[in-house]
């Protein structure tokens, strides 16, 4: 632990992209259509709408992933939506309680906006917090699942993590999430190292229309708690997903490896495998079975 720590004091220049990031400026409230529209926000958070439905996960939205704002900062470009641009949302879904998942800022601004939120068991004294009413959050242990609403319905499945905010570890569960909507299914991978739940989960609710997976913040130190990209790109495979959308990466510098080696990785293994990939510039939208974007947005 102390040589890991250490690194960190002396990360290489290459962890943070060498100029401000593209991407494209969305009109949230104006996402309309029967198919669900996936928007990114950099990381692990972005919004699914279909046929008026607001499903946000995990939105980090305040520019940094840390307790205080100087320690872990987006990078430049990668922090242009804020809280002030999500449309109202029908259902937050946050996975677990790390910093770069659980934003205590931006959840007290969207608080008066969202209707309701499903997390992992424990996790809800933390959304609470955040000035939400406590009628509003249900908590869910892993392969419970719940009925959103007619034509939406959520199960917690496992994942290979750990939990905890500050000094304090394993005080609440950490899950991913398969979300049916609308005769569609998506996978919510939140984060997790590779194991066996993943072809687990694929014989119990796949195949999958999409799947988005951790590609990022990784290293050697820690195998058991996030994916290599080729693991992800495996991981894809065992869900029998249609298309594989990496997340975890581009907005916070959180390991040792240069910022873009995760995609590069990853869509070279996927090439060789055969994977169909996404890789939406941040804000750009996808629309399941409709566009998919390909572009390399990140060679600047």
């Amino acid at each position: 632990m102390s040589k890991i720590m250490l690194s960190f004091f002396n990360k290489p220049k290459n962890v943070t992209p060498p100029q401000s990031l593209p991407s494209v400026k969305t009109d949230l409230r104006a996402l309309h259509g029967d198919v669900p529209t996936i928007v990114w926000f950099g990381h692990s958070s972005y919004l699914i709408n279909c046929k008026g439905i607001n499903i946000l996960i995990d939105p980090v939205l305040s520019g940094h992933a840390s307790p205080l704002p100087w320690m872990v900062k987006a990078f430049p470009g990668a922090d242009v939506y804020k809280p002030e641009d999500m449309p109202d949302v029908d259902f937050m879904i946050i996975t677990h309680n790390h910093y770069d998942h659980l934003d205590k800022k931006a959840l007290k601004k969207l608080a008066s906006r969202t209707k309701s939120y499903y997390t992992s068991l424990g996790v809800g004294k933390d959304i609470a917090e955040s000035s939400a009413d406590e009628t509003s959050i249900t908590e869910m242990d892993w392969w419970e699942t719940q009925t959103l609403m007619p034509g939406i319905e959520l199960t917690a499945t496992p994942a290979r993590h750990f939990s905890g905010r500050g000094l304090k570890r394993a005080g609440s569960l950490w899950s991913s999430f398969v979300l049916k909507l609308f005769g569609y299914t998506i996978y919510i991978g939140a984060d997790s190292g590779y194991d066996t739940h993943f072809k687990e989960i694929g014989s119990k609710y796949g195949p999958f229309d999409i799947a988005l997976l951790e590609n990022g913040q990784y290293n050697p130190a820690w195998p058991y708690i996030h994916m290599m990209p080729e693991e992800t790109v495996q991981a894809a495979i065992d869900l029998n997903t249609k298309v594989l959308m990496p997340v975890h990466w581009g907005k916070f510098d959180l390991s040792l490896h240069p910022w873009d080696e995760p995609i590069k990785r990853l869509t070279k293994s996927a090439k060789e495998r055969n994977v169909e990939v996404t890789t939406p510039m941040i804000g750009q939208p996808i629309m399941l079975g409709k566009e998919y974007p390909k572009e390399e947005w990140w060679v600047l």
